[in-house]
């Protein structure tokens, strides 16, 4: 029952659905205009300049946003509703990483940052790398074997990739580590950026990879001792995700999200305002293309920046019974990186690599595809990989789908040669940090993308 349900919608669009009879409806994504989702952009930067540079989830210029996303639904005829829930708070006040022998000072911010819900202390020990093969792969720290023979009270050096960054420090941990130090993979700019989802009793660190590939060499050839210190508070904060729905028939529910927050720091306008202006956008000019024959309903999920909070709590809130109302889940984050791709996520799981997804899901991909081909634009294929709120939705056995145009990873040279822009650089070199302003937006590509969310959504709200 769950994949007849689940599936329902999506086969009904792919596999020969039409528009309902009757007059011609308007097209949604010809109403969004660039305008609209550039006007909520601009608002967005605002709260975060007049709130200390940021929307990060439990601070004020987050529930502004919150606030600003409620009262323009409530103007365009909805009756949102905010969802509040718990989630655990953590902010960082100090930091060092220290190379001893021979003796070095790292940056903090171009050669290490801290990853969110590291535990405080100041360690000092020797480095040791685990299953860090020499040019990519390797499981580094995925699987406990990967710690055979690790020393107790050593620092553990692993390289990004193959499991989530908690995974591979809780490991660490079991297996005796002070400190762990992740280092970026390869084609990757800058430290690694990113969390363990809530807290943890030792200091955990990313570093650029050109750091954590010296100190892997250096200690294959001899004991290599540093210094790794961090000083953070953390505690519980209250967040909150809005909602509202623009009901259609009987059937299964269409299900829209992105996320509202930024991360610490940084006002996020690409990530994620982006996405959540398009989708407001979306949200209000969908009251203009008439009867509905699926139930949307918006999401401004919470807390995505501190392990997806938002987007968990609402799924396990659900219960299983309204859990199979939902037919899917679309997904929109960072919808105009500056070097970005028109990525949409890889459904049918032809690239081999991520998250497998939920029957259903290959379609929602169809979908996006075949709108992009039908304005002769070219999309890239995106790996779930488990970064964004589409992964409760995995977990629940809910089909997923949508957009976006890639983080702090590298362009390859078939990318830019397909999309422009430069090989060899970030998609996103703003990527959590304060330059992630208005002029950070790729405009042209985030006008495309809502014209996408706005087509692909009317269709499944819509066909028969």
């Amino acid at each position: 029952m769950r994949k007849l349900v689940a599936v329902a919608a999506v086969a009904l669009v792919v596999l020969g659905g039409s528009a309902s009879a009757g007059s011609p409806r308007p097209e949604l994504a010809g109403l969004v205009t660039a305008d609209d989702v550039r006007r909520h952009l601009i608002a967005f930067q605002d709260i975060a300049e007049r709130h200390g540079g940021s929307r990060a989830a439990g601070t004020p210029g987050f529930e502004v946003s919150a606030v600003y996303v409620e009262r323009r639904l409530l103007a365009a005829g909805y009756t949102p509703r905010v969802e509040r829930f718990r989630f655990p708070y953590w902010r960082e006040k100090a930091s060092a990483f220290l190379g001893l022998e021979p003796e070095r000072r790292y940056a903090r911010g171009t050669d290490y940052a801290t990853l969110g819900y590291s535990g405080s202390g100041d360690v000092t020990a020797e480095v040791e790398a685990v299953d860090v093969p020499a040019e990519g792969g390797g499981s580094s720290g995925c699987q406990m074997r990967d710690f055979t023979g690790f020393a107790v009270g050593a620092v553990a050096l692993l390289q990004r990739g193959g499991c989530l960054f908690r995974a591979k420090a809780v490991r660490a941990r079991r297996a005796g580590a002070s400190a762990v130090v992740v280092f970026n993979g390869p084609g990757r700019e800058g430290p690694v950026r990113g969390t363990v989802g809530r807290p943890l009793p030792i200091p955990v660190i990313g570093a650029a990879r050109e750091v954590g590939v010296a100190l892997a060499e250096a200690a294959r050839r001899s004991p290599v001792r540093v210094r790794v210190r961090v000083k953070a508070v953390s505690g519980t904060r209250s967040g909150a995700n809005v909602l509202a729905e623009r009901q259609g028939g009987s059937g299964p529910v269409i299900l829209a999200g992105a996320h509202l927050d930024s991360a610490p720091g940084s006002p996020g306008v690409n990530d994620n305002a982006s996405g959540a202006a398009a989708l407001l956008a979306v949200a209000q000019r969908l009251t203009a293309v008439g009867p509905l024959r699926r139930t949307v309903r918006f999401a401004w999920w919470g807390a995505e920046e501190v392990g997806l909070r938002g987007s968990r709590h609402h799924v396990a809130e659900l219960g299983a019974q309204a859990r199979r109302t939902i037919a899917l889940s679309l997904n929109f984050d960072m919808l105009g990186s500056p070097n970005g791709v028109r990525g949409v996520y890889d459904g049918d799981r032809s690239l081999g690599v991520g998250t497998p997804a939920p029957e259903g899901s290959a379609a929602i991909e169809r979908l996006f595809r075949e709108h992009f081909a039908s304005r002769h634009l070219p999309a890239a294929e995106q790996p779930f990989d488990g970064r964004s709120d589409y992964g409760p939705f995995i977990e629940a056995g809910i089909p997923v789908g949508g957009l976006t145009t890639g983080t702090d990873g590298s362009k390859s040279k078939a990318e830019a040669k397909a999309f422009g822009g430069t090989a060899g650089e970030p998609f996103d070199s703003c990527y959590h940090v304060p330059c992630d302003r208005v002029e950070n937006v790729d405009r042209a590509l985030l006008d495309s993308n809502a014209d996408a969310m706005a087509a692909v959504l009317q269709r499944l709200a819509t066909a028969r």
